[in-house]
């Protein structure tokens, strides 16, 4: 069956629908779509299915699409949400700056969208990318470079990809 572009698989149970896989390519982003919904969901789009928080945000887990590796996780909003589906590079809400944040605007390290996946309840997105240079502003590859040691000590477990200095400028 299809719905809006969607191709849908379901299963009917108790008038609930238990939506298997929902495959859309829009701009060559393929969206996947996981969850237990009434009839009523299954008409809605992908951007009606994200439930953003009280500040309209959600949060969106970044993943190597290749390798599966965690990147970061970031906030959005539906503007960068929109965004990052037209252009297909990853857009964040930055909730420091009370901005759109392209990422890789300023360091050039920049996300190329290949999937975006929601979550069965609708209120995260992980996000499957290309990761040029080092997804963590401090320089590493992924955000998530510390390891807890058994003593509780931290240990660096990740690639430096470049030096923030360089980058950013220096801090005063």
């Amino acid at each position: 069956m299809e719905v809006n572009g969607f191709r849908i698989f379901l299963l009917v149970y108790l008038g609930f629908s238990i939506i298997l896989s929902i495959f859309r390519v829009y701009k060559q982003i393929t969206i996947v779509v996981v969850f237990m919904s009434s009839q009523e969901d299954i008409q809605k789009g992908f951007l009606e299915t994200v439930r953003f928080d009280a500040n309209g945000l959600v949060p969106a887990i970044v993943q190597d699409h290749e390798t599966g590796k965690v990147l970061m996780m970031a906030w959005m909003n539906r503007e960068s949400l929109e965004m990052t589906l037209e252009k297909r590079k990853a857009c964040y809400w930055s909730r420091s700056r009370q901005k759109l944040w392209l990422k890789g605007e300023s360091s050039g390290n920049m996300q190329d969208v290949h999937d975006i996946l929601i979550d069965c309840d609708g209120d995260t997105l992980l996000l499957k990318v290309s990761q040029k240079g080092g997804a963590c502003h401090v320089g590493y590859h992924s955000c998530f470079y510390r390891r807890v040691n058994e003593d509780l000590s931290l240990e660096t477990c990740d690639t430096l990809m470049f030096n923030p200095e360089d980058v950013y400028g220096k801090k005063s």
